[in-house]
Formats: structure tokens, sequence, C-alpha cells
């Protein structure tokens, strides 16, 4: 494989609200509503991991990026086109990317690093067509791996968290292990500790793992737990799972009266694209208010387009890593809720990552 490539993207599209909720019905093979065939002379389709394109994070963000590909190319959705299959379970991996070679789609993603075995295996038995794994790695001439430093963005993350925190217990909810949301374990630990320390405080982080990407039930027996037990803000990087963090926020929040936000409220750091949306609530007494602290972003889906449109092009990046990181745009933080200080902070870490003054580990400290 040839070595990492550091490529700056536009994150703009990600920090808007997300607008695909009703994207349609959960599939596990292509959409039978698809446009009828494009005239261009390539196409693309995602697999998407469980959870789906309306899961307001990771595949969504893939997905909204090919359809922003579509748009600015004049090309249709469905076969010949652009699609997306969609996987409700890790079993459909390998038959929906053979779905995808088989109904003849050029460039084919698998959309996380679950699907990493079924790319590999289905590059190796196709190399005509061109494949693409997000979140993992592939050592193959038709196949491009496209990684983000998501420990760098969940850096940012437990700056805002350390600075807003009034119990000085924060928690952490991950969906599966894997070397993925290590990153992102790590790098919030860290950011909570640094930023602890400059503060003079002691503040725990409790992490924990829901086991699935799609499970909101257990994402929000996880967050009821965690806000039982005194933590005031929950960062999450669990995919479908974080719907349920969400839901446990709302309720206890809602709870509340407008005098009681100060001290009682507790709040959700949103993941991968801009979450503000899912954190809208109204208080006991009738206040309109919301509880996303921030999102970190992850610029799934300008990495999408981006490949996608090199493809298009006939430049396609085969065999090579592509990294996507702080310094060249790829991962950030909104802004959020976040106070001045907590924003001061964000922007004085951040260029110093950027200027390599702040190493940010990938592994949780054991």
């Amino acid at each position: 494989m040839k070595k990492a490539k550091f490529i700056g993207i536009s994150l703009v599209a990600l920090s808007s609200v997300l607008l695909l909720a009703a994207c349609g019905g959960k599939k596990s093979t292509t959409s039978s509503t698809a446009s009828s065939s494009s005239s261009s002379n390539h196409s693309v389709a995602l697999v998407t991991d469980i959870g789906g394109v309306d899961d307001r994070s990771f595949n969504q963000s893939a997905w909204e990026g090919l359809q922003e590909w579509g748009k600015k190319h004049d090309i249709k959705r469905g076969t010949g086109g652009y699609d997306y299959i969609q996987s409700d379970d890790a079993t459909q991996y390998t038959t929906n990317v053979s779905g995808a070679v088989q109904n003849g789609f050029k460039t084919i993603f698998g959309i996380g690093y679950l699907l990493q075995p079924a790319i590999k295996e289905a590059a190796a038995q196709n190399p005509n067509v061109q494949f693409v794994i997000i979140d993992e790695t592939i050592d193959a001439d038709n196949v491009v791996s496209a990684t983000f430093k998501d420990n760098e963005a969940a850096y940012l993350a437990g700056i805002a968290a350390a600075e807003t925190t009034k119990t000085n217990k924060v928690g952490f909810i991950g969906g599966e292990e894997g070397v993925v949301i290590d990153r992102f374990q790590a790098g919030f630990e860290q950011g909570v500790a640094d930023t602890a320390k400059k503060l003079g405080k002691t503040i725990t982080v409790d992490s924990q793992y829901a086991a699935s990407f799609g499970d909101p039930a257990k994402g929000k027996a996880l967050a009821a737990s965690m806000y039982q037990d005194g933590a005031d803000i929950i960062f999450h990087a669990s995919g479908g799972t974080g719907a349920g963090v969400f839901q446990e926020a709302k309720a206890i929040n809602s709870q509340l009266n407008e005098a009681d936000l100060d001290s009682k409220k507790v709040w959700v750091i949103g993941v991968d694209s801009d979450q503000a949306d899912q954190g809208k609530y109204t208080t006991k007494d009738g206040k309109d208010d919301n509880f996303t602290l921030a999102s970190t972003l992850k610029g799934v889906g300008a990495a999408v387009e981006d490949i996608s449109t090199r493809a298009l092009e006939g430049k396609f990046p085969g065999g090579e890593h592509l990294e996507y990181g702080l310094k060249d745009g790829g991962v950030d933080i909104t802004d959020g809720y976040l106070s001045d200080d907590a924003k001061s902070a964000i922007k004085e870490a951040k260029q110093e990552i950027i200027d390599g003054k702040i190493e940010v580990p990938e592994t949780p400290s054991k």
C-alpha cells in the first residue's frame, strides 16, 4: 500500500443540521424506488454498516456525501448511477457487497471498519472493480483505504466536557470495541485529563461499551446508569446506539423546570456529524432548550464525495491510504453551546495539535 496521504476536505456541509431522518425504510438491498439508470459512465454504491443512512451519524454522513456527488455531476440515483445497500445485520455484509458488484457498480464503498473482511474478499475476487474501505486499511491495488484521526476530535470533546462539567464526572459510550473506537475513547479521556490538570480539578471518566452500533435501548440504559451515578455529560461514539443516549438525556431534562437547568441539566456530545437537532427539547415549564453540548465532526461524506469524483475522472487512487485529520480539516468540533472559556481552550489546543505540540494517543491508557 502506498504511504498515507493527508487530504484537505471541507466539513462545512457536516456542520449543518441533518435533514435525512426520513430517507426511507431500512433495506438490505438497493432501493426498489431508485430512479432509472443514469447516462453517466460511472456508478457508485455504498454498503452501510448497521444503523443505516438515517442514523444521523456515520452512515448518514456517507450517504449525504454521495447524494451531493450525484447532484454535482447530474448523476441519478439507481443502478448505473448511485445508491446504497443497507446492512441490518453483520451477517449481510458479504452478501451486500456481492450484490453491489452484481449490480454493476464500478466503485463500491464499505462504510465502517466492520466491512473490511467483506471488501477485502470482494476486491480479491473482482480486480476490475474499485473498492473503498472507510476506517480500515486493505493492501490491494483496487482498494482505497480512508481513515480519520478521530482521536484528535475526541480530544477536543474532552476539553469541552472538562470545561463544562459541574459534577466533575463525565461519561463515554462506545459502540463496539476496536481500534477505531479506541481512538475516540483515548482522545476523549486524554482531553479531559489534560484540561482537568490545567483547571486544578479531578474529573473522572466512566467509559463503557454497548457492544453494538445499532442498539438504542442499550445506549439508553448505559446513559441512564451514568447520569444516575453523577455524570452530567456523555460523549458517545456509538452510531445508531447513540439515539438511546439522546433519548435518556431528553427524558431527564424534560422533567426539569427552567430554574433547575443551571444545576441539574445533563448534556450529550454528539459524534461524526452535527447532532444539535437531536438535542432539542422543552422543559417541564415550557422553555425550548437544547442539550447537545457540541458534536465532533468526521468528514465521511466529504471523503466519499472526494473519492467518488476522482473515480469519475479516471483518477481513482487505488492502493493508497488517505488519512484525514485536524490539520487538513478532516475532523473538527462544533461550537454548540460551549462557553467562551471552552471555545478558547479548544482553539488553543487545536493549534497545538496541528503544530505537533500535543500528541493525542490512539489507544486508551490501561
